[in-house]
């Protein structure tokens, strides 16, 4: 089973082999950690994306599915970038926000990834309450069937990094990382 590890910090910063990014269905920027990772990446993720869109969906990345690009100018070495539920909106938010995970660390798997990093998919401006999300998303990630080695989930503020703390503990985890701002 992968290790579940929980950073405080900028996950544009991590040295995983991949980072998540929690997009919006057009894929190309946004705000929050959709656009930090369009910011730091540099402008290749914005061009693969577009390509993506061209060839693949033309519509807009469906909500819990995945796609992968380049990390640009990250030191991680791919992005998967994931659309996540808003909340109360979406019909099944808490299986659209899982699929998020599972389709991204199964994208990983095909990469042949050793570790990855998740943001805080859908608590920002979708406004996904963190303790929920934190509940599916360490109960997603636990439950999956994966090759990683490293799952980390990497919560830009203290309140972020105590419900998923709470969450892993009460899933039976291990004690998350004391690992500080931009740990990789």
């Amino acid at each position: 089973m992968a290790r579940i590890t929980l950073v405080e910090g900028d996950i544009t910063a991590q040295e995983v082999d991949v980072v998540v990014n929690a997009a919006n269905r057009s894929l190309l920027g946004g705000g929050g950690v959709d656009g930090a990772i369009h910011r730091r990446g540099g402008p290749r993720i914005l061009a693969e994306c577009r390509r993506v869109r061209e060839e693949r969906y033309p519509d807009g990345l469906p909500v819990g599915r995945a796609v992968t690009t380049t990390a640009g100018d990250l030191p991680a070495g791919h992005v998967i970038h994931v659309v996540g539920p808003v909340y109360r909106r979406e019909r099944d938010a808490p299986g659209l926000l899982a699929a998020c995970h599972t389709e991204a660390l199964r994208l990983a798997d095909e990469l042949g990834a050793r570790s990855i990093a998740f943001p805080a998919i859908s608590t920002g401006a979708y406004g996904y309450p963190l303790d929920q999300a934190a509940t599916v998303a360490i109960r997603a990630v636990r439950e999956a069937e994966t090759r990683l080695e490293e799952i980390r989930f990497v919560l830009f503020d203290a309140a972020a990094y105590e419900a998923f703390g709470r969450a892993l503990s009460l899933a039976g985890g291990a004690a998350s990382s004391p690992a500080g701002p931009g740990s990789g």
